[in-house]
């Protein structure tokens, strides 16, 4: 197969420098090309993509901003291969992934798979730590390449492959942001197509974040999710609960503390001791192992927070998504 690499961009040419840099060091000879969409930024990235012109074949387009889902769209309308991998430009690519791509592809061919992330030496305590944290089995981390069903993956689109096959007939992501990599699998399931998850197939994600920028992040996550409960119930499941539930939980047990009843909070206290020394273990580091604690705390509190309010105006007030959450909706 032909493989385009399907590459959005917002005012982070740095990024697609680091990228770009791990592309060039493919070990395998799979024929590819890169495409890149600057998403309206004020800070283009065509200078940066220059010097790789000569080692790797690129495809660069400038758009208007009309958010990650539809600048993937136009990616894929214009790219020449006939399997599109879809990758954020936060991400740094392995030199054997495309070999795993392949070999997976040709052991059980299917029309969209999703990858894990992890991440690098270089990556700052801050970013391993929501890294853990996000991919952890003791979080709600663990769906995104642990804990979830192989055979019923739904693939991220920080690390996500599209036959051209699936992407005529889905039409592609849709304009809710974020929430659209789940909204397209289940489009692609309800259109007969399969999916699946390919481990090997990983990706480092950087993620340039801040504490306060992770927050903002899985509330918005949270917001998602009982909108895409309401579009597909079908495939509504008790887990999309836990954080919500763990944070009332843990209110309720703080509460209970200035009754002088301690067993609750001792649970929570447990919890995080398994989660510190999980991090300690994986990470080797005091510093992001605490890290770690925070950024679940963070985590549970935003997702929680953001999918309680979601659900009150979704479900019970009957509410318009598009209205209850305009900033989740790009405008095509």
């Amino acid at each position: 197969m032909y493989f385009s690499f399907i590459i959005p961009v917002y005012n982070r040419p740095e990024e697609i420098d680091e990228l770009l840099e791990s592309l060039t060091n493919f070990t395998s000879s799979i024929p590819f090309e890169v495409v890149i969409i600057e998403d309206g930024s004020s800070i283009p990235c065509k200078d940066v993509i220059e010097k790789y012109l000569d080692k790797i074949t690129i495809a660069y387009y400038f758009k208007s901003n009309s958010g990650p889902g539809d600048s993937r769209n136009y990616g894929m309308k214009v790219a020449k291969g006939d399997y599109f991998i879809i990758l954020d430009s936060d991400c740094i690519i392995p030199p054997n992934y495309l070999n795993q791509v392949q070999k997976s592809l040709d052991a059980e061919y299917v029309d969209c798979f999703g990858g894990p992330d992890a991440a690098l030496d270089s990556f700052s305590d801050i970013q391993k730590a929501i890294n853990f944290t996000m991919t952890s089995f003791l979080t709600t981390g663990g769906i995104r390449g642990g804990s979830e069903k192989v055979d019923k993956f739904q693939p991220r689109s920080f690390n996500m492959g599209l036959s051209k096959k699936a992407f005529e007939a889905s039409n592609g992501f849709g304009n809710i942001h974020p929430g659209e990599d789940p909204d397209l699998s289940i489009r692609l399931w309800n259109l007969g197509f399969k999916t699946k998850l390919i481990k090997n197939a990983f990706v480092y994600h950087k993620r340039r974040i801040s504490w306060e920028k992770f927050q903002i992040q899985v509330n918005k996550f949270g917001k998602a999710r009982p909108i895409l409960n309401s579009w597909y119930p079908e495939h509504k499941k008790i887990t999309f609960w836990f954080p919500s539930l763990f944070l009332l939980g843990f209110l309720f047990s703080a509460l209970l503390v200035i009754f002088k009843i301690y067993f609750f909070i001792g649970v929570y206290g447990l919890y995080f001791l398994l989660l510190f020394i999980s991090s300690l273990l994986s990470n080797k580091s005091l510093k992001i192992a605490l890290y770690s604690v925070w950024a679940a705390l963070i985590q549970f509190y935003g997702y929680g927070k953001g999918f309680f309010l979601s659900y009150y105006k979704v479900e019970v007030l009957k509410q318009e998504p598009q209205k209850a959450f305009p900033e989740l909706f790009f405008k095509k």
